[in-house]
């Protein structure tokens, strides 16, 4: 009796350490092309997060593990993201200029249109293509948005840690999120890719 249920353990602890491979072998595949079940796959890596995560810490580097797992998200919520209509975009604060004038409330930072950073051409962006615009200083204040209208869509621009955080956040609130990673992670003075930007803001537009 113990030792069939001991091999029963063994069986589902080896074959839920292949599938574990196999999905990150998907999301590593994702990088740089189409890769079929993505929402399957994805579904297996956020099961297994912590255990990865834990993983790549010993071994390698959790920012690996995260940029993959955004890029297996993009393309698993790509189509059911074009079919949305209520969006979003959140982005977080430090790219904003050191000298910002502009004032935080409940809901993230109030752009003023000052011209001295790259959310001026984003409010304006946002706009054009229907979306609103949310400048947060946090994850935690995502919470906060969505009280302010019933999204469906999100288009997400940060670090790869928080995309992925806030990508598994949200996908229990029924909303599609799309992540487009910054050039550089910190505090403050971070970039993005604007063309990048531009053309996400594009491929989406109905």
């Amino acid at each position: 009796m113990y030792s069939l249920l001991g091999l029963i353990v063994t069986i589902f602890i080896l074959m839920s350490i292949s599938l574990a491979v196999i999905a990150l072998m998907a999301s590593k595949i994702s990088m740089n092309r189409h890769v079929w079940l993505a929402g399957f796959f994805s579904g297996t890596l956020d099961f297994f997060h912590m255990p990865l995560k834990y993983f790549f810490f010993k071994l390698s580097d959790t920012k690996i593990l995260d940029k993959w797992m955004v890029s297996l998200k993009n393309i698993s919520s790509k189509k059911a993201f074009s079919k949305t209509s209520n969006r979003m975009i959140i982005v977080p604060h430090c790219m904003r200029a050191l000298d910002c004038p502009a004032i935080s409330t409940r809901t993230g930072i109030q752009c003023t249109s000052c011209g001295k950073c790259i959310f001026s051409r984003l409010k304006e962006d946002a706009a054009k293509y229907g979306y609103d615009l949310y400048i947060v200083t946090g994850s935690s204040f995502v919470k906060h948005v969505l009280k302010e209208k019933n999204y469906d869509a999100a288009l997400l621009i940060a670090c790869d840690y928080e995309l992925n955080k806030v990508m598994m956040g949200l996908k229990g609130k029924n909303i599609v999120t799309y992540g487009i990673p910054m050039l550089n992670d910190g505090c403050f003075s971070t970039e993005v890719d604007y063309d990048k930007v531009l053309e996400t803001l594009e491929m989406f537009s109905n």
